[in-house]
């Protein structure tokens, strides 16, 4: 299989692209967003406009600009640039495009930069393929995923990396964006004046989830497929945009109450362990076309938050519930929502996992302080628990000046409250 630059011209691909992919910026001036990695005195941004790339890794969620910064820096660089799919490029393939890499440096001193996209998906043997020329310099790496990279790619690239992360585009910036479609559309030969209500406008920009080609591709649609009127206007409302995007306005009720109000309400039902107000806003949510990802977000957080170590099983079945969900989608997904809404309702109670708060607030407020001579490293004064009767010895763990803090806060509910009474019952003895 033979591998093209990633941005080698064809006319007639180019004519049959996507929208998304025909106002791709090719410089940093026309990019919207990650202003916090491409600010004006950015390590990235320099790296970009003097080309000087090393060994990046752009990780981030779909649509936030991670391939349209590959092919930027494809526009500011002297090297070759290469792209291989971690999943659909063979070992051989990647092992031919490092010899010509080696060849292209001795024979013209021209580099290599070879794109990965996907990189999570690297298996180990591509890997060993892959790092001896990082290493030794025969190609510069770049990897794109929209994983984690820390827990994802392996270690063995990432400790070869810079890792940038990309976030989700703000309002702002997919304003800027819809306002870019539009004017693409007045500058055509045959061009198209196109108006969009306010409400088609916000609904178009919540629903596209920071996502510039959910955005694009969306808008292209509805343009596309809207007749023009009599004045030769192409007039986009709520309802065009809505079927354009797939996703229905959320209305609660018939004064148009927030959705935060409703998750609040099923948050603060869950923490009173009222199962029956639980379900009716879920039920509530789910009526109005809530995204079910928002709520389990929402049931992770109460999990930990509301439940923490007063039941630690209970994050596990959210997490499950939700792995659930993401395999069967609706409707049978519904009882997953309820089966993960209902375990947090009854489970036992507890928020002392906001210890950590005032363990910060600690830090902050607290003189310099030393780790203890017996907690250092390699110290010979350490006593290990391990040695002694129940894995317990009495033993002092804070600094000096400390000694005798109490920062954690214990409930005493469910397993928390067996533990703790563990705990002081090891103490006494």
């Amino acid at each position: 299989m033979h591998s093209e630059n990633l941005f080698t011209d064809y006319s007639q691909i180019e004519n049959n692209a996507p929208l998304a992919d025909k106002l791709r910026p090719k410089n940093l001036e026309d990019f919207f967003g990650q202003q916090t990695i491409l600010n004006e005195n950015s390590l990235l941004r320099s790296a970009i406009l003097n080309d000087k790339i090393s060994n990046f890794i752009f990780s981030g969620p779909p649509g936030v600009g991670k391939t349209t910064l590959i092919q930027i820096i494809s526009f500011n660089t002297r090297s070759k640039l290469i792209k291989l799919n971690a999943v659909l490029s063979s070992v051989k393939e990647l092992r031919n495009e490092i010899a010509n890499a080696k060849d292209r440096l001795i024979n013209s001193k021209r580099k290599t930069i070879l794109f990965i996209d996907e990189v999570h998906r690297f298996t180990s043997v591509q890997q060993d393929a892959l790092l001896p020329s990082i290493e030794n310099g025969t190609i510069t790496f770049i990897g794109a995923t929209t994983e984690n990279p820390f827990f994802a790619v392996n270690k063995a690239l990432v400790s070869r990396s810079r890792i940038f992360t990309l976030l989700p585009l703000s309002e702002n910036d997919l304003q800027k964006i819809l306002q870019k479609v539009i004017t693409y559309y007045s500058k055509k030969i045959d061009s198209k004046n196109v108006y969009l209500t306010q409400d088609a406008i916000s609904h178009l920009i919540r629903f596209s989830g920071g996502d510039a080609r959910t955005l694009i591709n969306a808008l292209e649609m509805a343009i596309e497929t809207t007749a023009e009127n009599d004045d030769k206007e192409i007039n986009i409302n709520l309802s065009i945009a809505e079927d354009a995007i797939q996703k229905k306005n959320i209305v609660y009720d018939k004064n148009g109450q927030n959705h935060y109000d409703v998750i609040s309400a099923f948050i603060k039902s869950i923490r009173g362990s009222d199962p029956d107000a639980t379900l009716f806003w879920l039920a509530n949510m789910l009526e109005a076309g809530e995204d079910p990802n928002f709520i389990f977000r929402r049931l992770l957080i109460s999990a930990s938050e509301d439940i923490g170590i007063a039941d630690p099983n209970a994050i596990v079945v959210v997490k499950s519930c939700c792995d659930a969900f993401d395999r069967v989608g609706f409707p049978e997904g519904l009882y997953f929502l309820t089966q993960a809404s209902l375990y947090l309702a009854m489970s036992p109670k507890s928020n002392s996992t906001k210890s950590i708060f005032k363990a910060i607030e600690t830090i902050k407020s607290s003189n310099p302080f030393d780790v203890p001579l017996h907690l250092k490293n390699n110290s010979k004064s350490y006593v290990n628990p391990h040695n002694y009767q129940g894995n317990w010895v009495a033993q002092e763990y804070l600094p000096k000046s400390l000694r005798g803090l109490k920062i954690w806060e214990p409930n005493n509910n469910g397993w928390e409250k067996t533990q703790y009474e563990e705990l002081l019952r090891r103490k006494e003895n």
